[in-house]
């Protein structure tokens, strides 16, 4: 190869490089808004340790107990590039509701975790506040399953592979179990692609973690797991990394 190629050559690898490094940080917001799994603290202590790299990090904090519903800093959501849902059955505004839907409707990814499938859903026995809006169908149009309720506590979940070959488990040692309660979620809407499957004993098999096409055109992905000890086991935290560069595409 002639000298002045050669230089040619190097100087476009440097470019190349130089592009890659310079990528900016995708955007993640965090809608963190429920009383029972302590995410207002494990989420952000995730986000430190293993996201800062590739994710700028904001945090769209709502009420964590009681029966208040609005969320502060709704608006982030507009330039968001990815949007980390835990939230249980909030009722907000409904302009913070739209904004919810306006991302969505623009194809933009989310990522889901334990209580994401019933984020705007009202219990059966629970009524609607004043002001607030509801979206019951936010499971079956953006999770992709059929929540109706979970097994009960204290039994170890034991998980495992539903699509072996997925790469959101690269780096995912199989099986492995975690103290979040079995969710009832079957059957998983037309879209959905299991990634990873969930037994106790006694019980038929439960998704545990699907990937989502959306008819808005985009795409989400959801696991029913997320409580406390999940986000001390290395498996779920890779898991929860890779979802979000997925959905970041990166």
């Amino acid at each position: 190869m002639k000298l002045h190629s050669l230089r040619f050559l190097v100087l476009g690898l440097l470019v190349v490089a130089a592009a890659f490094a310079a990528e900016p940080r995708k955007k993640l917001v965090m809608l963190i808004s429920e009383p029972e799994y302590d995410t207002a603290r494990t989420l952000p202590e995730f986000a430190t340790k293993f996201l800062e790299k590739d994710f700028r990090v904001v945090t769209v904090p709502g009420a964590q107990v009681g029966d208040e519903n609005s969320f502060t800093g709704m608006n982030e959501l507009a330039d968001a590039d990815v949007v980390l849902v835990s939230v249980r059955r909030r009722t907000p505004p409904q302009a913070q509701l739209d904004a919810v839907r306006a991302y969505l409707a623009a194809g933009k990814p989310l990522v889901g975790i334990r209580t994401a499938s019933h984020a705007f859903a009202l219990a059966k026995n629970q009524k609607l506040t004043q002001g607030g809006a509801a979206w019951p169908e936010w499971d079956a149009e953006v999770i992709g399953g059929s929540y109706t309720n979970h097994h009960g506590r204290g039994t170890l979940t034991t998980v495992t592979a539903a699509a072996a070959n997925d790469p959101l488990l690269r780096g995912v040692k199989l099986p492995f179990e975690s103290t979040s309660s079995l969710y009832k979620v079957s059957p998983l809407r037309t879209g959905a692609h299991a990634i990873l499957t969930g037994t106790i004993p006694g019980q038929p098999p439960e998704p545990i973690a699907w990937t989502f096409q959306r008819r808005d055109g985009g795409k989400s992905f959801y696991t029913t797991l997320g409580a406390p000890d999940d986000f001390k086991h290395p498996s779920f935290t890779t898991l929860l990394r890779n979802a979000l560069l997925w959905a970041a595409k990166k």
